[in-house]
């Protein structure tokens, strides 16, 4: 027998337990215990962390929603018809992400990142976390740029300031997603990345959306963030935050983003519908005790960054809808607290033929102001309070009462001052082209015209200011200076004007 050699023995056991290769691998496994709505409830994911993304069978993806004692809550995206009961779950130790990128950039998806475009697969580079907190207050920086709408009434009276948070706010029906599509279409060529955010609207009316968008060339800088009216509330909870994680990807890079929400009071209603599946208890009007805090935590990560930053921006449009024109209700009142103000769309205003119908007493821009142009704020200084004048003084000529010269004037003037802040939809002004409508108002110098020669004036303000030298000049004054030019050139510019109509 041969001798059996001790060292070679030794080698042979060194060499198999360098090879060795571990293939056990821990997972925190769970069963589903019952499933419905877009809901299932798992037992046995003892380490499972709130927003963590869970894999189902059939590829199926979910996202821990409650935490219980020994069972957790998930709301399910995709195919859920696809789980039954007693299903295997696994953890993933991620918490969901979306893909962000310039590659989203003229194209439709879902709020997990998916085409509905038909324009093929979107192959971006990276990923973000959905839930992310908002920046500091050491991280954010003064808002002091203009975010210019187009619509007359807004960039004179409640102006938005890059980095703002501005509440759109009115019944249905009475042009608040007009407001908001305009906006966008006014950011062609100034640098401005859109996101809009469709939540529980028809498919039909975010195809129109599209159409425009296409039509005025918006998509080139546009992303549309779809979670349609027949889609789970799981996906309409997750839209605008899938939206804003977009957007903090651009504005971490340096780059100035308008979102709009449209709107947060079906976001309010989808989350109000899984709180109330997975059994949470319900407050008021049967929404959960922290609906505010879910509004509060998406639109606070709208912010204008400090220079150290980068100096990026992202705006908040959200829209909310309200029920005979009471903005007391609960879900209006939280997202007022929380916006920087709000524009006020009346439907009294909309059916009297004044649009866009925003009613200027209740409408408020907290920190508009100090983005607003100078040259704006010279000559709509006196603007809302002259209106406030012109509705008092309305309701008493109504009655039939004498008047004197000074009041008829003033009731003139309020008229005028209407004709000129009326907009057709999606009929867009320049600044400069207001701001000299409205320093020709304010100086009294359409108070010897009609209704009718206000509205050519305007127009020859907006051909002049591009096409005579005069015009020229006066407009690239405004547009480096953003301050008004010599009265005596205004004056004169608009009396050569006055009579051509």
């Amino acid at each position: 027998m041969a001798k059996i050699k001790i060292t070679e023995m030794t080698e042979v056991i060194k060499k198999q337990i360098e090879s060795f290769e571990q293939d056990i691998k821990l997972e925190n496994i769970g069963k589903v215990l019952s499933v419905g709505d877009g809901i299932a409830i798992v037992y046995g994911l003892q380490q499972a962390m709130m927003g963590e993304l869970l894999v189902f069978p059939h590829d199926v993806r979910g996202l821990v929603f409650n935490l219980e004692e020994h069972t957790v809550g998930v709301i399910l995206l995709g195919d859920t018809h696809l789980i039954k009961e007693g299903d295997t779950v696994k953890t993933t130790k991620r918490i969901f992400e979306v893909p962000v990128g310039e590659e989203l950039l003229g194209r439709v998806i879902n709020p997990l990142g998916n085409p509905l475009d038909a324009q093929g697969a979107i192959k971006t580079k990276a990923t973000r976390p959905i839930e992310v907190r908002a920046h500091g207050v050491i991280a954010r920086g003064p808002i002091n740029q203009s975010l210019e709408t187009g619509i007359k009434v807004i960039d004179a009276l409640v102006p938005i300031g890059r980095g703002q948070r501005e509440l759109i706010i009115g019944d249905r029906q009475t042009g608040k997603t007009t407001l908001a599509v305009d906006t966008i279409l006014n950011q062609k060529g100034k640098g401005v990345i859109c996101i809009y955010v469709a939540i529980g609207q028809k498919d039909s009316s975010v195809t129109a959306t599209l159409e425009l968008f296409n039509q005025h060339q918006a998509m080139d800088y546009t992303i549309i963030v779809n979670a349609g009216a027949s889609q789970e509330g799981t996906l309409q909870y997750l839209a605008p935050f899938a939206g804003v994680t977009i957007g903090e990807y651009f504005m971490e890079k340096g780059q100035d983003v308008l979102i709009v929400y449209d709107d947060l009071s079906k976001h309010a209603v989808a989350y109000r519908e899984l709180s109330l599946l997975l059994r949470r208890p319900p407050g008021r009007e049967a929404y959960p005790g922290d609906v505010f805090y879910l509004h509060s935590r998406l639109l606070e990560r709208s912010a204008k960054l400090n220079e150290e930053m980068g100096g990026g921006s992202i705006t908040a449009l959200p829209i909310i809808e309200t029920k005979a024109g009471d903005i007391s209700a609960y879900i209006s009142t939280n997202v007022i607290s929380i916006t920087d103000g709000q524009i006020f769309l009346e439907a009294e205003l909309f059916y009297s033929g004044i649009r866009p119908a925003i009613n200027a007493g209740l409408s408020v821009s907290r920190v508009g102001g100090a983005a607003q142009w100078k040259a704006m704020k010279d000559v709509a200084g006196t603007l809302r309070i002259n209106l406030a004048n012109y509705r008092e003084l309305e309701s008493f000529a109504q009655f039939g009462s004498d008047l004197d010269q000074a009041a008829k004037r003033r009731l003139e003037r309020g008229r005028k001052t209407i004709e000129i802040l009326k907009q057709d939809v999606h009929e867009l002004v320049d600044m400069p082209t207001q701001i000299v409508t409205v320093f020709a108002l304010s100086k009294g110098l359409v108070d010897d015209l009609s209704l009718d020669q206000v509205r050519e004036l305007e127009k020859e303000i907006s051909q002049n200011l591009k096409m005579s030298d005069q015009g020229q000049i006066i407009q690239k004054h405004l547009i480096e200076t953003q301050k008004l030019p010599e009265e005596k050139l205004l004056v004169d510019f608009i009396t050569k004007l006055k009579r051509l109509v």
